[in-house]
């Protein structure tokens, strides 16, 4: 067995000091501790949750975290559509749709940051209006395809005693997952919800006394309302980024 006697080891040139080769093992002795050599980390190191749209910057989390991040797992929920609103009648306006909900697994390894945009709730109607599309959530970083959840689309309106059709779930694109919001139903004078998401419900209620359940969760679509209740509120979106170290 060999013994190396030194004080300090530096590089011939650069920065860079090599010990061992590819296959070989370095172990310390028993009773020696190291200093200055870093752990690699490896798997899930954090979770950045946007409720409002912002910047994502690869090089703040890997601070706060400690770690090199090389993947993310993104996950985009759009906003619920508003319902709609009749001035007067036996049937509400038509609820609102859910938004859509999409999935992706990216590499981030060439990016330093990412615009995230978060939908916003659909506007609920009033008078014979119509209610607002929800607004769509998305993770732009300029280097890998967009990542998209649309909202959900505002529920119909008007003015006699027909029912209202509810309005269409948000599509979702760029994604491993895309997924649809639901559809809300037709209105109807007791029962009527706006769409679920995969990230909210849209179980906005009118019972027989006019009483209100709102959307919970992220991306369910509000309630129609007529000329004796006020919409059910629709939910806002959410982005949600599950940082990998590697």
């Amino acid at each position: 067995m060999s013994t190396l006697n030194v004080n300090s080891i530096a590089p011939e040139s650069g920065s860079t000091i090599t010990i061992g080769g590819s296959g070989d093992t370095v172990t310390l002795g028993s009773g020696a501790s190291s200093s200055g050599f870093g752990v690699a980390v490896a798997g899930i190191a954090g979770v950045s949750t946007f409720t409002s749209s912002g910047t994502w910057t690869k090089a703040t989390r890997e601070s706060a975290l400690g770690v090199t991040i090389k993947r993310v797992i993104v996950e985009v929920q759009g906003a619920g559509g508003g319902g709609g609103h009749i001035s007067h009648g036996a049937n509400n306006g038509g609820a609102g749709g859910g938004g859509g909900y999409a999935k992706k697994l990216l590499d981030v390894s060439s990016v330093s940051s990412a615009t995230i945009t978060v939908g916003s709730a659909g506007t609920t109607g009033s008078g014979t209006s119509t209610g607002g599309t929800g607004g769509a959530s998305s993770w732009a970083d300029g280097v890998n395809t967009n990542v998209v959840g649309n909202g959900g689309v505002g529920g119909a309106a008007g003015s006699n005693n027909i029912p209202y059709a509810g309005g269409a779930g948000g599509t979702a694109t760029g994604g491993d997952v895309n997924i649809s919001g639901q559809k809300a139903g037709m209105s109807n004078i007791n029962t009527d919800a706006g769409g679920n998401a995969v990230l909210g419900t849209g179980r906005a209620i009118k019972n027989g006394t006019g009483s209100l359940q709102v959307a919970t969760g992220y991306g369910g679509g509000g309630l129609g309302g007529d000329s004796g209740a006020t919409e059910g509120g629709a939910a806002g979106g959410i982005v949600i980024i599950t940082e990998i170290a590697g």
